[in-house]
């Protein structure tokens, strides 16, 4: 009698659980969403490495290693480069991981028996990456050297990381924590808000008040982006003090990425609020959006390094922009007509969520 009994009631709870659909959807899409964006994001393993070429020797020796370069797998030239004033524009803009310089003389040293140098030039912003693309030409300088005669160490590799010459992984991370802990604190804050209040009784009460549907939002979505500020203010102490991370940029820019990035968020938080019953639904809303955008905002690994139906994706992701804004601010120095373009997606997204979150809130009222 105790197992059958138990029987009907597993029973139960499985037709309670399976015959709800949010909970299906629950318990079918963040498996099958997280799944395909750990297995093709998150991975250290770098299939195409865009870089930039300054060849001032034009010589048969540095053809040849370029050559070895360009039919790699791993590497792909976007732009060719005719003077060193160039250097710093393929960097800043991101449209290159590193620049490859080769120099004059270049097959002189070789034929003469020294040790010819190439100088790469990678972008220390992200830290991991600058070091395993510097590995990948290493080993390809390896190649080169035993073709050539496997006894002497021909080619020599200088390794310069702009923006963080020791290649210090904290320098990468710590910034990010900006922008991470403001995305978590207001989609789980604005989303809680509400749902706190239905379940508390309170909301009623406050439904009778004179207060407009409209003025009920903005006051929900103040609260969790001064507290994001404050945070952020408090991560940005710990990095400048603490650690000692050298800022580069302004105050002003900084601030005004966090403010738009927020803004961006508190229209998705808002309607996760708006379409959640219960405190629990909110959570779980949250975590499955919150890994997805973690992931797909270049935190870890690059962007370009994606697949390109994620990368398209991506533009729906205001955290990539504003991750980029605060690297380049942070360690860049950056100003805000250096990063205004990444504005454009977030307050894109604002426009768009927003207004939803409100008609969302007005019909549930």
């Amino acid at each position: 009698m105790f197992l059958r009994q138990l029987r009907f009631l597993i029973r139960k709870e499985f037709l309670t659980t399976l015959k709800d659909p949010k909970t299906r959807a629950i318990l079918i899409v963040p498996v099958f969403v997280q799944s395909m964006i750990f297995g093709y994001v998150a991975t250290y393993d770098l299939d195409q490495v865009p870089y930039a070429l300054l060849d001032m020797d034009r010589s048969r020796a540095s053809t040849e290693f370029v050559a070895r370069l360009d039919g790699s797998t791993a590497f792909e030239r976007v732009r060719t480069i005719m003077n060193a004033t160039e250097i710093a524009d393929c960097i800043d803009s991101g449209d290159a991981m590193l620049v490859v310089s080769i120099p004059q003389e270049f097959e002189r040293e070789l034929s003469s028996g020294r040790t010819a140098t190439i100088q790469v030039i990678t972008d220390g912003r992200n830290s991991m990456t600058a070091s395993l693309a510097s590995g990948y030409i290493g080993s390809i300088a390896g190649a080169f050297n035993s073709a050539r005669n496997p006894r002497l160490n021909c080619v020599e590799l200088r390794t310069v990381a702009w923006y963080n010459p020791n290649l210090v992984t904290r320098w990468n991370f710590l910034p990010t924590l900006v922008i991470m802990l403001s995305l978590v604190q207001v989609l789980m804050l604005g989303g809680l808000s509400v749902a706190r209040e239905r379940e508390q009784g309170t909301f009623d009460q406050l439904l009778v008040t004179p207060l407009s549907p409209t003025q009920i939002l903005i006051g929900k979505a103040v609260v969790p982006m001064m507290i994001g500020l404050l945070q952020s203010s408090m991560v940005l102490l710990i990095c400048r003090w603490w650690f000692e991370i050298p800022m580069a940029g302004g105050l002003l820019p900084m601030y005004a990425t966090i403010f738009v990035f927020m803004l961006s968020c508190t229209g998705l938080g808002l309607s996760i609020s708006a379409v959640s019953s219960s405190m629990q639904q909110v959570i779980v809303y949250c975590l499955v959006l919150i890994m997805p955008m973690v992931l797909l905002s270049g935190m870890a690994t690059p962007v370009d390094n994606m697949p390109e139906a994620l990368q398209t994706l991506t533009w729906a992701n205001p955290m990539r922009f504003a991750l980029d804004s605060v690297r380049r601010i942070y360690l860049e120095g950056a100003g805000i007509s250096d990063v205004a373009l990444n504005f454009a997606p977030m307050l894109a997204i604002s426009a768009l969520t927003l207004p939803i979150a409100g008609w969302l809130f007005r019909n549930n009222l």
